[in-house]
């Protein structure tokens, strides 16, 4: 890796770790600044935890504050333990991936689990372009549905914009 990259952790738990958020969330943070604390070619932006039940992604506080991050250039790889995190079925997954691969900025993700991790930066057997055309195949497939989705996740963005606004004022 040449460039430094801007890191952002993501991590999805399901709702019954919220009576326990008090351990996960420091838990979590303390991994991933562990993680990336002597990468020098990576320096950590943030860590995204969501504790929720909600498997959209665009009804995901912290995916959809990631997501916006991502679209100012703010975050440029995502890490997450497990891809399941990332999306909890096909369709998110590809509709996601579609999102990311098409904004203005560079965006890889790599991912922990093993033996079938995500890791577009080192791009085994290049991992990146079917990753892009399987979300391009899919996206094609269900175009009206993408453009459902992607427009409740650019609502869920302004909201989260004017939250974030008004709570400065």
């Amino acid at each position: 890796m040449s460039n430094l990259y801007h890191v952002a952790g993501y991590v999805k738990l399901a709702k019954l770790w919220e009576r326990s958020r008090d351990q996960a969330v420091p838990y979590h943070k303390e991994y991933y600044r562990n993680k990336f604390s002597n990468a020098a070619d990576a320096a950590l932006v943030d860590v995204y935890i969501d504790i929720t039940g909600n498997k959209q992604i665009y009804r995901r506080i912290e995916m959809v504050r990631l997501l916006r991050d991502c679209s100012q250039g703010k975050v440029n790889c995502i890490a997450t333990q497990t891809k399941a995190y990332l999306a909890p079925n096909t369709e998110e997954l590809c509709f996601l991936l579609f999102f990311l691969f098409h904004l203005k900025y560079r965006i890889d993700i790599v991912s922990e689990d093993n033996p079938m991790q995500f890791d577009t930066i080192r791009n085994p057997e290049q991992q990146r372009e079917a990753l892009a055309k399987m979300a391009n195949d899919y996206v094609s497939l269900n175009r009206v549905e993408y453009s459902n989705w992607e427009n409740k996740l650019r609502e869920a963005m302004n909201k989260l914009a004017c939250s974030e606004s008004a709570e400065r004022e």
